[in-house]
């Protein structure tokens, strides 16, 4: 049987935090042997988050890139084994009479009796002197029948904008490239969406992306293709509230642009009514095979709480909000979509949800809470989680990349230390490349803007359930520079029979996992071709034998 085609699209901010979550997951190598399209869409292309997600896939795929290959290929059982393809669309609000429904809709034009007609019907639905006059360039801000509509319209215009072929947009073309692939794939792709249920975007998209495509694909072929949704597998996340922050004042909401602005104290109430429209409408239940719930049954996480500011963030590049545990196990529900063999052929989308240890106050994780025990999925993403994180504190703070952007700390004191080892053959890596991935681990982990410690994704997640268990030694997640620079990195886990061996005079863990590097080496059956590719499978493959999973 073919493999499926795997695509993922991000939608909203909370969209594109999940996503980053995703392409961690890729980065420590839990989408073997895959290629993935990868598109991220919103209202807001100025979006802070968006931003961020889209610099991490760029870094990502130079650390995949030699010489000139874009995005590198797919690897297997090694660090950024997947390959991602990104794309990137937004609904265009910025021209002249684009920047609000009511001049995007057009209302002031026709007859006199259509004009009447039209703001009878708008003011039917949509809040007259607010909702119709707010600036959409910041997204729907949770007003989810406005955004469902003016979503699906903006995908379906891209497409009568490419088949008359008369000033297209950039992003309208990376939307054809990427349902372009969609629609070649047929039966054999697999789409998974990252969203919320209590905002603006991300809640406002889900129901009617589907169809969305499905017409954008008809009017593009100009009807020769389809997405046939008995067939086509179609999955996202409803992830509901799982953060706050503080309620606009009534000075903010007395300008025009933000008469009309999210309110955290409401997103309970628009998860209720979200999900209680997506239980009854026939065209989610028709399009998605798989549904998963995904809460935060604690009180939710003031996002503002240090922030000085007292405007509050609508969107923009401003709107850059720190990483959570729910959002990991978003991207956990996308692997387990891409990953199952059966449940596609039921009769309407299917829900799922799982719970885990809450204990004294506070959420308990193992790692089998994230992907499953099936097949031993728990062991493997424990033993590439964890390799990814010996690495990221090797080149952070044993060879100081966290505290340095010299070119020779990090990655390449590393492999300095290695020639002396008498592992000379990937001198060959250049700076450049030494660099790229030291940002990359510091983005994963944490780094130093001067003596403030930066924490990373795995820091920002962790620190959500804290003090409560995070698969790995509290001591791992230590902020202290004198601590980090002498921890013990083959002892990051809770259970001992996974710490690396030790040896040598002192028995230290890094000597001899310096040795087991000279007793192992990448293999034909990783898909390793350059240098920099052999030299992360090796250093996989010896960290995998060090802490002794899977054996």
């Amino acid at each position: 049987m073919a493999q499926d085609k795997l695509f993922v699209i991000a939608i909203g901010g909370t969209g594109m935090r999940c996503l980053e979550s995703f392409v961690h997951l890729s980065a420590i190598g839990m989408f073997d042997n895959q290629e993935i399209e990868v598109m991220t869409l919103d209202t807001d292309q100025t979006n802070g988050n968006k931003a961020k997600v889209e610099q991490l896939v760029s870094l990502y795929n130079r650390i995949k890139s030699s010489g000139n290959s874009n995005g590198g290929n797919p690897n297997a059982n090694t660090f950024f084994s997947a390959k991602l393809n990104l794309y990137r669309f937004y609904t265009d609000y910025s021209g002249t009479g684009r920047e609000n429904f009511r001049n995007l809709s057009h209302l002031a034009q026709g007859s006199p009796e259509q004009q009447h007609a039209n703001k009878l019907i708008s003011n039917l639905f949509l809040e007259k002197d607010s909702v119709q006059e707010f600036n959409l360039a910041h997204g729907y801000r949770a007003q989810t029948h406005l955004g469902s509509h003016l979503m699906y319209h903006g995908i379906v215009e891209a497409a009568r904008s490419l088949v008359e072929g008369k000033n297209v947009k950039a992003q309208e073309k990376e939307l054809d490239e990427f349902l372009g692939k969609l629609s070649k794939a047929g039966d054999q792709a697999r789409v998974f969406i990252f969203g919320s249920v209590f905002g603006g975007t991300g809640a406002s998209s889900i129901p009617v992306i589907p169809k969305a495509f499905q017409d954008f694909i008809k009017i593009r072929s100009q009807g020769k293709s389809n997405i046939d949704f008995t067939k086509t597998k179609f999955g996202s996340t409803l992830l509901t509230e799982y953060f706050s922050f503080k309620k606009p004042d009534a000075k903010q909401m007395s300008t025009k642009d933000d008469s009309i602005i999210a309110d955290s104290s409401f997103f309970p109430l628009n998860s209720q009514a979200a999900l209680q429209f997506y239980q009854n409408d026939p065209t989610v239940q028709q399009c998605y095979k798989t549904l998963y719930h995904i809460g935060w049954p604690i009180e939710s996480k003031p996002l503002d709480k240090e922030k000085k500011d007292d405007k509050t963030i609508t969107g923009g590049a401003n709107q850059k909000n720190p990483c959570h545990i729910t959002e990991l196990l978003c991207a956990c529900a996308a692997y387990d979509f891409f990953t199952k063999t059966t449940g596609f052929d039921v009769p309407k989308a299917e829900y799922l949800y799982k719970a885990v240890e809450f204990k004294d106050n506070t959420f308990n994780f193992n790692f089998n809470d994230f992907v499953g025990s099936e097949n031993k999925a728990g062991e493997t993403f424990a033993n590439r989680l964890g390799a990814f994180f010996s690495l990221a504190h090797i080149v952070l703070s044993i060879n100081s990349a966290a505290f340095s952007a010299d070119a020779e700390a990090g990655m390449k004191a590393f492999i300095t230390r290695l020639e002396k080892q008498k592992i000379p053959q990937y001198s060959t890596i250049s700076n450049e490349e030494c660099l790229e991935i030291n940002d990359y681990l510091k983005m994963f982990a944490y780094t130093f803007d001067g003596e403030r410690f930066a924490p990373g994704w795995l820091y920002q997640v962790r620190s959500t359930i804290s003090p409560g268990a995070f698969m790995f030694d509290n001591k791992s997640f230590t902020e202290i520079p004198k601590e980090l620079k002498d921890l013990d990195v083959g002892s990051l886990f809770n259970d001992a029979k996974n710490h690396w061996p030790k040896g040598g005079l002192l028995s230290d863990r890094f000597s001899k996992f310096i040795d087991t590097l000279l007793e192992v080496k990448y293999d034909n059956t990783q898909n390793v071709t350059t240098t920099k590719e052999q030299f992360l499978a090796h250093i996989y493959n010896a960290i995998t034998k060090s802490q002794g999973f899977l054996s």
